[in-house]
């Protein structure tokens, strides 16, 4: 793979850009998945008011820009040397903007932002969804297919776009207006970017992003599915934790879609080719917003130091932490949770707080694995962690124990990028087929669970049983804190 120029094989390269909540990354790849240049810029998110979160669509394309010429000048190669490039974005942030100039007619509003909370819970529990959920039951129990299963038990989310973008319709005169015109466009991170990068050419989204919006029926034919990807999660039962601000669990579920009454959505994990492959995933959208949070605090100033604070204690000292900033997700799935400190006493110390902080995170974990199990049914068959919070040895460990499984980090944790590149590399022949990118996966970083052989396999540590319980108590002491009055 190469081009040729002046009598002689120049290298070449794949370029990947992730977009993620809090930053924006681009590393160039070689041909053995190897990074040669790299460049970060953080993202700016606004908050106009409480529960709303926003971010500017000029700085996000502008801080794109910024990382594809700073990654291409820093591993020293020249632009025509790139063979594709390959983009992962976060997912259900949108904004609209208007078709013949392409200026945005409002921000991109956030996958986490929650102002309609109260709209989604209304029609959750609106005679309507009670009448469609009743009819499909009835639908299921005829024809047995599982499309109809999931209509009967889809519920709502402020996670997905449908609701903020009726906000946005509702509160922004101007987009009604060049909705009624049909001037009007839409769409995700993605969608933007190849608006811009094509100079309004192009207006398009992929599968897994689509399917991550609840408007895109993943029945019939986004970030994490990089993730996934990146990961070499190839083979149904494989599962992915990516642990950044948010966490996101998926378990690779083949060729059929998964039906859950607990909170995990089923979504396009990839399509290549004819090729359909779906994950069901389940997340937590507070675990490096919460780590942020303790450091702007000044618990501590380096976050490398939170694992060994961690351990430099027996335990958290009865204080318990629960992690939800943007209210709690599957399979608990309430918006009006409050974040919460309890059980805090004179002895408590900073590394007590640390340690709660951190077991929240694993707990948490342990919350999606058991809902997963509990869920698919499906045998699983590896577990691999990235994501920024993936560093921490604390939490891989007592991930590790409250599973009982052995979990595998890899050498660098910025699997959606390397998914990305995965993706566009095999589209265009850099790399020839899956089993090649396999065997280019970094060397793992493992973690067993202690206790593991006395206890058996799948098993909880006995140690960590109380201290579970009595944060379990502290969750359902945070939940519907923020109901009306």
């Amino acid at each position: 793979m190469g081009s040729q120029r002046n009598g002689f094989k120049k290298e070449s390269f794949i370029l990947s850009v992730d977009v993620g909540t809090t930053s924006i990354k681009c590393h160039v790849y070689d041909k053995e998945a190897k990074i040669r240049g790299s460049c970060i810029t953080k993202v700016v998110p606004l908050y106009p008011e409480v529960g709303h979160v926003e971010m500017d669509p000029d700085d996000l394309w502008k801080g794109f820009i910024t990382v594809v010429k700073g990654a291409v000048q820093d591993a020293g190669v020249q632009m025509r040397q790139i063979e594709a490039l390959g983009i992962s974005t976060q997912r259900g942030t949108f904004t609209t903007w208007d078709r013949k100039t392409g200026v945005p007619f409002h921000n991109f509003i956030s996958w986490q932002d929650q102002r309609t909370a109260d709209l989604v819970k209304s029609w959750n529990r609106s005679c309507t969804m009670k009448a469609i959920h009743g009819v499909m039951k009835m639908v299921y129990f005829l024809t047995r297919q599982k499309r109809s299963l999931a209509a009967s038990l889809i519920v709502f989310s402020t996670q997905h776009v449908t609701f903020r973008l009726v906000w946005a319709l509702t509160h922004y005169k101007q987009v009604r207006q060049a909705v009624d015109e049909g001037n009007c466009c839409f769409g995700t991170i993605d969608t933007w970017l190849l608006f811009k990068l094509t100079k309004g050419q192009v207006h398009a989204t992929d599968y897994s992003n689509a399917s991550a919006t609840g408007i895109f029926d993943s029945y019939q034919m986004a970030d994490q599915q990089a993730a996934m990807f990146g990961e070499c999660c190839f083979d149904v039962g494989d599962v992915k934790i990516t642990m950044g601000t948010g966490t996101f669990m998926d378990i690779n579920t083949g060729s059929k879609p998964h039906t859950s009454v607990a909170g995990l959505y089923p979504i396009v994990g990839w399509k290549i080719g004819s090729e359909v492959v779906y994950l069901a995933e389940g997340n937590a959208a507070d675990t490096g917003t919460a780590i942020k949070w303790a450091q702007r605090l000044e618990l501590f100033s380096d976050v490398t130091e939170t694992s060994d604070m961690a351990y430099s204690v027996s335990d958290s000292d009865g204080v318990c932490f629960v992690p939800s900033f943007s209210g709690l997700q599957a399979p608990l799935n309430d918006p009006k949770a409050c974040a919460s400190l309890m059980g805090l006493k004179p002895s408590t110390t900073k590394s007590h707080l640390v340690r709660a902080i951190l077991e929240s995170v694993a707990f948490r974990n342990k919350q999606l694995y058991e809902t997963m199990l509990r869920e698919t049914r499906i045998p699983i068959t590896k577990i691999r962690v990235d994501g920024g919070v993936s560093s921490n040895d604390f939490v891989l460990q007592l991930t590790a124990d409250l599973f009982g499984r052995k979990v595998s980090r890899p050498q660098h944790n910025e699997m959606s990028c390397l998914g990305a590149a995965f993706v566009a590399g095999l589209g265009v022949g850099f790399w020839r087929s899956r089993e090649e990118l396999k065997k280019l996966q970094s060397t793992d970083t493992m973690f067993l669970p202690r206790g593991a052989a006395k206890e058996g396999a799948g098993s909880t540590s006995r140690e960590y049983i109380p201290v579970l319980q009595s944060w379990e108590r502290a969750l359902r002491r945070s939940m519907n804190w923020y109901k009306q009055p």
